[in-house]
């Protein structure tokens, strides 16, 4: 049995510890505090946010935001005392500080339909999806609809995120099976890739054929980790595949492309080009990661790029196989070594997952969302 084969097979017994605090339903979405380690806040179908501290057992206060369930839960950027939560068609807004007694301090309500993922910009614009294919991008400093973007997804708007080395630019994907890059600044798309095109087809094997390539789940990489020289992002895919994607090769003039980079590089978790979703082929950089690489055997529904250690070594994925992966996946990119992207982890979880993030602590560091009312906790790696 391989290195690799003997820790997921250890991963299979790892017991997490649970934290409970919301009453009924499921938790749908986590985060971390980045400022306040060990600091994690859920949102869940109860219509409610809860507040732990891993250092401690139980919950430290629950907000009873709203009678609706929360679909998603960000952090203001710079400053933590200030949570955004979703929920239905809006957006709330409260300041922790005032504990299970606060009530909303903002409300938008610019999008039309349900909203399946809110985010935040260090520029204090906040992005938000939702089923119509929209994306709203609001300004909380003036309290405004700042742009709408669409047009790029014909179906629904799954999740959104910003780019934080690019300030204007924000990248978002849909059930339409497309991933597109904006400058939100001008309401116009700058690449867009779409994984359900011929094109994308016959360049890989894709993920497992009898499930849609729907992009569920985006994670992008911080400014500046692994020294600086990855600037990437992840898509969780509904066929079972993981990509990992050079956006800044994506985003460069077309001219000075040229070769991707270590195009000879043989990867078992193969390195492929990627179409620009308009059937043109422009010789982009991913990582793919799939089942046959020991990769998720039904939809993954989030990834998120590590915390813990050394910022951005690893990506973590969870999926509908009620499985969570731990990917090596930066040295699928390095010209330094020939080895592929490794599984280094492969942890089985009784419940479908919902939403994971981790957390900047040696221990407790991996914080899982599933189809129950309780939040899990493991320690990685």
């Amino acid at each position: 049995m391989s290195e690799t084969d003997s820790s997921a097979a250890a991963a299979e017994g790892r017991k997490p510890r649970r934290l409970r605090g919301h009453k009924k339903g499921a938790v749908t979405c986590c985060v971390a505090s980045s400022s306040r380690p060990g600091v994690v806040a859920s949102s869940g179908e109860d219509g409610c946010l809860c507040w732990f501290d891993l250092r401690t057992k139980d919950v430290l206060f629950t907000m009873e935001a709203t009678n609706q369930p929360i679909s998603s839960v960000c952090f203001k950027a710079g400053n933590e005392d200030l949570v955004y939560a979703s929920a239905g068609n809006e957006i709330l807004s409260f300041d922790v500080r005032m504990g299970p007694q606060a009530k909303p301090l903002d409300t938008y309500n610019y999008n039309r339909d349900e909203i399946n993922q809110i985010a935040v910009s260090s520029k204090g614009f906040l992005a938000a999806a939702d089923d119509s294919g929209d994306v709203k991008i609001i300004n909380t400093i003036q309290k405004s609809l700042y742009k709408r973007l669409r047009e790029a997804h014909t179906s629904i708007c799954s999740s959104v995120q910003f780019i934080p080395w690019r300030p204007w630019t924000a990248i978002t994907g849909g059930l339409d099976s497309k991933l597109a890059v904006w400058d939100f600044s001008k309401g116009r798309t700058l690449f867009s890739i779409d994984y359900g095109s011929p094109e994308m087809q016959n360049g890989s094997s894709g993920g497992q054929c009898f499930n849609p390539p729907f992009v569920h789940s985006i994670a992008v990489s911080e400014e500046g980790i692994l020294g600086g020289s990855y600037k990437v992002c992840a898509v969780a895919r509904g066929d079972g595949a993981v990509d990992v994607v050079d956006l800044e090769y994506e985003l460069a003039p077309a001219k000075s492309k040229g070769l991707p980079r270590m195009a000879d590089l043989s990867l078992s978790s193969k390195r492929t080009d990627l179409g620009d979703g308009c059937g043109s082929q422009s010789q982009g950089n991913r990582i793919h990661l799939d089942y046959t690489v020991g990769g998720h055997t039904s939809s993954v529904s989030c990834v998120t790029f590590s915390a813990f250690g050394e910022k951005g070594k690893f990506l973590v994925s969870g999926g509908n196989d009620s499985s969570i992966k731990l990917w090596d996946w930066s040295k699928g990119f390095s010209s330094e070594t020939n080895n592929s992207a490794e599984l280094v982890l492969d942890i089985k979880v009784n419940k479908k997952v919902n939403w994971l993030c981790t957390t900047p602590t040696d221990s407790d560091n991996l914080i899982v969302c599933d189809t129950s009312k309780v939040v899990k906790v493991y320690n990685l790696p």
